[in-house]
């Protein structure tokens, strides 16, 4: 790992660190809660996690770009983006369900080269260099190697919208929870990724993503040795609005069942 790698991942790790704690403190005292759309939640945690994500970030970093999800852009001319979400879950945060995390990525001229994810609840670590694979807390991880799909434990989620859209995931997860041996909803796509590098999952898919959803965490699956597209199988792009992550080696049958041809037959 370059020294200026290293430099980028151990403050990403620091940011991380330092809200988890944040949040973990104040996790069994009820946050305030506003709605930026109807089922959509945000609340005062989200806006004072992202402060102290980024002011690590912009100490170390002052000349680099940052894109968080509580309407943050600090735009410059550097090649370096990092893409930050305060709380991934916030809804189940929200509920006190110790299901939530911490993401930060930096992308290096639109490709993505480092994420970290932090889990505070149960105090892994998820971070990942491009090329260097994927880690959680010390242990590098790899994804399962499970080829049978009627075997695979499988995540996905719902869009927020799904009460006013017709593209709702509602008919994909009905068409995929025949054939597979289960589906789980975590309320985090972070933790979802961050779970099928680690070979809890075989498999992850939702759509109407953003990038802060999915940036730092697609890396860990790519680096332990999975497959990331979107449902049609082409290249995955963090600022895209759907997401497929898999082992690998059930992947075409997912694209094939997430096919748009199939589902609307």
């Amino acid at each position: 790992m370059k020294p200026f790698e290293r430099k980028c991942l151990n403050i990403a790790k620091k940011a991380a660190l330092k809200a988890g704690k944040y949040l973990k403190e104040n996790f069994y005292r009820k946050p305030r809660v506003e709605y930026k759309g109807e089922i959509n939640l945000i609340t005062q945690r989200d806006r004072l996690s992202q402060q102290i994500i980024c002011g690590v970030l912009g100490k170390a970093f002052p000349e680099h770009a940052i894109l968080g999800e509580e309407d943050l852009a600090i735009n410059t001319s550097s090649d370096y983006l990092w893409i930050i979400d305060p709380i991934d879950g916030t809804t189940n945060y929200a509920h006190t369900l110790p299901v939530y995390c911490v993401s930060i990525a930096l992308m290096l001229r639109n490709r993505l080269h480092i994420g970290v994810v932090y889990n505070p609840m149960l105090e892994e670590l998820f971070w990942s260099v491009k090329g260097e694979g994927a880690f959680c807390n010390k242990t590098r991880l790899e994804v399962s190697k499970e080829e049978d799909l009627g075997r695979c434990l499988l995540s996905t989620g719902f869009p927020y919208d799904l009460r006013e859209s017709e593209e709702n995931n509602l008919d994909h997860f009905q068409r995929i929870i025949k054939v597979s041996q289960g589906i789980r909803r975590m309320g985090s796509a972070a933790i979802d990724l961050s779970y099928v590098a680690a070979g809890r999952f075989d498999g992850f898919w939702e759509m109407k993503l953003c990038p802060w959803d999915t940036a730092a965490a697609a890396l860990f699956v790519e680096e332990a040795g999975g497959t990331v597209s979107d449902f049609s199988g082409r290249p995955f792009d963090p600022f895209a609005k759907e997401i497929l992550a898999t082992n690998g080696k059930i992947h075409n049958l997912m694209v094939e069942l997430l096919s748009r041809k199939i589902w609307k037959d």
